[in-house]
């Protein structure tokens, strides 16, 4: 299973964008989507306060401010590879 965190805020354009793009990939996969809002977690806003949208797969950050669905597909499907018991 792909694990992805999107590290987001409240009201944020950018975020909604990569959240329609990951929506939109995701079925393709066998992934799971954390979507976590920084607002009000201020050591997650000294972290990505300046970058969100920020999207890590598997714990290694992936993506920040955009990604276009084929830039996520590539990237999820390198970890499709990356693990040869799927």
């Amino acid at each position: 299973m792909i694990e992805l965190i999107l590290y987001t805020r409240r009201d944020c354009e950018l975020c909604r964008e990569m959240e329609e793009v990951i929506d939109a990939e995701l079925p393709r996969f066998e992934a799971r989507l954390e979507r976590v809002e920084i607002d009000a977690r201020p050591e997650l806003e000294a972290l990505y306060g300046q970058e969100v949208p920020v999207l890590f797969v598997n714990r290694r950050k992936a993506f920040k401010f955009r990604c276009t669905p084929r830039e996520l597909r590539k990237r999820l499907l390198r970890e499709v590879r990356r693990d040869p018991w799927r």
